[in-house]
């Protein structure tokens, strides 16, 4: 794939530090805006399913990927500006990594978030430019009902992957909480936990983003030789 530094510049004036990994001499067909865990808990933009995404999908699924530390978070990267908003100030973040992939007419933008950047597409992603947001281990602490009422009704795609046994919401309690978003495509993982680990829990994250953002390019193959090999 083709990695670009990128900087997004937010409406109060931060200037925070991403990654856009596209595919090498064709066009990307869907686009991730990626929005990463708790960053007071070891969250960042290169936490390893959002990295194994940027690695894997502009060449296996044709797909963009669009990563970026929020305010205040530092990665291998580097460090964005401002401080941890407590998930309400990351609007801003959130809007500003939207303008830019607009500005860059990258296509068919959907927001996926991993725990804590589940909530900041509940509460921020229901009104813009999206085709929809995939949520990964939803704990939906700062989203709340308000916020999911915004979905309700709304013609923006909702798909929630929920491991068997996560650490905050586990697939019972998650068709209960959803359960005033009708639309809402919320698939038990059996086996997984809330951080993903290992290659067998990847595979099936990474299969599920493709099978809702670029159908066509589902399963991802197990295997891959590079065109010049």
């Amino acid at each position: 794939m083709q990695r670009e530094a990128i900087d997004l510049h937010t409406a109060d004036g931060l200037k925070l530090v991403g990654e856009l990994a596209t595919p090498i001499g064709k066009p990307p067909v869907a686009t991730l805006i990626t929005l990463h865990p708790l960053p007071t808990h070891g969250g960042f933009m290169d936490s390893h399913i959002l990295r194994k995404a940027s690695n894997r999908l502009p060449e296996l699924a044709e797909i963009a990927v669009l990563r970026f530390n929020t305010r205040g978070t530092e990665s291998p990267h580097g460090k964005s500006q401002g401080s941890f908003g407590e998930g309400v100030t990351e609007q801003h973040d959130v809007e500003a990594a939207i303008e830019f992939a607009k500005s860059r007419n990258l296509p068919n933008l959907w927001l996926v978030g991993w725990s804590f950047g589940t909530e900041l597409a509940l509460k921020y992603g229901h009104d813009k430019d999206i085709v929809g947001a995939i949520l990964l281990s939803p704990p939906l602490h700062r989203a709340n009902d308000d916020d999911l009422d915004q979905w309700a009704g709304n013609h923006r795609n909702l798909i929630a992957l929920v491991p068997e046994h996560d650490d905050y919401l586990r697939p019972e309690q998650a068709r209960e909480r959803f359960s005033r978003i009708p639309h809402i495509d919320i698939v038990g993982v059996d086996g997984a936990k809330h951080l993903w680990v290992g290659e067998n829990a990847t595979k099936r994250v990474l299969d599920e983003i493709v099978l809702r953002v670029n159908p066509s390019r589902y399963p991802l193959p197990d295997s891959w030789t590079p065109a010049s090999a």
